[in-house]
């Protein structure tokens, strides 16, 4: 089981003062992480307990076209609010927790989401601390949603995993015997970047056929002409058939057995995108050790991301306090 702390001891509830008093205690204030998910389309904020209870959460699109301060304007502007937000809630904001599009560098000391072209080595971690005064942890949107998935959702209780977002952009995070692997640069879990396609379409990493060039909510936009929210029947199996394509390819190389798929694509496209990929990674797991790997829905839904992101945060508060970097 995959919890805030990549398998450390859980979070520890809130005290509760049990003896009996005539009269009526002021309640202490509730521990939050301010969590904040960066997409390709949008910027969101929340408070995440450490219950992983979504208390309050907002969100803003994402502009196109315009300068990196533009972007960081209008992610401040929905923070500070957040900031607010915890006073009205009676919280006390412990730190905050980001989870990021990537590529990023470790702890998001730079972010450059690929589907935010404004973004370029963003310094985005020094902004926020500088903005808000407190501690700031981060990683990869998807890496923060497994996080989630094992801490609350389809994936408790499993110590080996894959968790995908097919949303603007398509992300991943492995768990392995309990452990989020991070990589040599924090990126590891780029699942968006398996080949799906020889000689498919061009990806804007460079690459031909890669499933973000074929099935991210983005190409399917310049494929059809038409938002994600307005699929066709035959684009939302052909969607979910690429997804169980790259899904087979990580379990038959990772030994899974478990797929857990979030992100708008994926959660909007439902039952014909889930049971298209299903097929798909049927035909193509047929070693013994990856035969009857299943992909199933996040179990959090679209609170999925911002979990994920105080999930993020209250591993790194964890690991501040035993000194651990």
């Amino acid at each position: 089981m995959v919890d805030p702390d990549q398998a450390d001891e859980a979070v520890e509830p809130l005290a509760v003062d049990a003896e009996d008093s005539p009269e009526v205690e002021p309640q202490p204030p509730i521990d939050a992480i301010l969590a904040v998910d960066i997409g390709g389309t949008k910027f969101a904020a929340g408070l995440v307990t450490a219950r992983g209870e979504l208390i309050a959460r907002s969100r803003v699109e994402v502009e196109r076209d315009v300068g990196p301060e533009s972007h960081y304007t209008s992610l401040a502007t929905l923070v500070t609010d957040m900031q607010q937000q915890a006073v009205f809630q009676g919280a006390r904001v412990r730190a905050v927790g980001v989870g990021a599009a990537g590529p990023v560098t470790r702890q998001l000391e730079t972010v450059s989401p690929v589907n935010i072209p404004g973004w370029r080595d963003f310094p985005l971690r020094a902004r926020l601390q500088e903005l808000t005064g407190m501690p700031v942890f981060g990683d990869l949107d998807a890496k923060a949603l497994a996080l989630a998935e094992g801490w609350l959702g389809a994936a408790q209780g499993q110590s080996d995993f894959c968790a995908m977002t097919v949303s603007t952009g398509i992300g991943g995070g492995i768990v392995l015997d309990g452990e989020l692997l991070d990589g040599e640069s924090g990126n590891a879990g780029h699942i968006g970047h398996i080949i799906v396609e020889p000689l498919g379409r061009r990806c804007g990493c460079g690459a031909q056929g890669c499933l973000e060039a074929e099935a991210s909510g983005l190409a399917i936009e310049q494929i059809t002409g038409r938002p994600p929210s307005e699929p066709t029947y035959e684009i939302m199996q052909r969607t979910g058939t690429y997804v169980g394509r790259a899904a087979a390819s990580i379990c038959n190389s990772l030994d899974l057995t478990l797929v857990v798929v979030g992100g708008a694509v994926a959660l909007g496209f439902a039952a014909t995108f889930f049971h298209s990929a299903q097929v798909a990674l049927d035909e193509n797991v047929q070693l013994a050790y990856s035969r009857g790997a299943r992909i199933t829905p996040s179990r959090l839904a679209d609170s999925g991301p911002l979990i994920g992101a105080g999930a993020v945060g209250w591993r790194g508060v964890r690991r501040a306090a035993r000194g651990v970097h």
